[in-house]
């Protein structure tokens, strides 16, 4: 069995830390394909009626990802469902460094009598450094804890 590595820790210790020290709205995981990972640390800082949405990633590499999600707005005149969309950078620390241009899309339900969110995202990416490529199976499911 292999120990997790001291970076990957140092990661989760900035996520929490970060978003502590920026007033994260929300703090979770996500599920799904990230570039050969599979489960994440998630979270949303908010930004008047915006958001900033960030991610690291584990599984066969560490991913970050940073989104400004410019469009959050209620669905059916809900104030628990909600739809996203934004666009940022994304990163990959594998064998060799990725940088790239990333696209999100999602939607999100808040439970009312409970500091839960579910969401559904899509992520498509362009990878600009190291390699020319372009990411198209990005999907998530996001469970996060809501602090307000």
């Amino acid at each position: 069995y292999d120990l997790i590595p001291m970076h990957k820790i140092g990661l989760i210790c900035f996520l929490v830390f970060f978003g502590y020290q920026l007033s994260a709205q929300e703090i979770g995981v996500r599920f799904g394909d990230m570039y050969g990972n599979n489960i994440a640390l998630d979270a949303t800082i908010p930004i008047k009626n915006k958001r900033i949405h960030t991610t690291i990633s584990f599984g066969s590499n560490v991913g970050v990802d940073a989104i400004y999600d410019f469009a959050v707005e209620s669905i059916f005149r809900s104030p628990d469902l909600h739809y996203y969309a934004g666009v940022g950078l994304t990163t990959l620390f594998a064998s060799d460094f990725k940088l790239g241009v990333m696209g999100e899309l999602g939607i999100e339900y808040s439970f009312p009598r409970t500091p839960l969110s579910l969401s559904l995202d899509y992520r498509p990416a362009i990878m600009i450094i190291e390699k020319m490529d372009f990411i198209y199976g990005n999907f998530g499911l996001n469970v996060r804890y809501r602090f307000k």
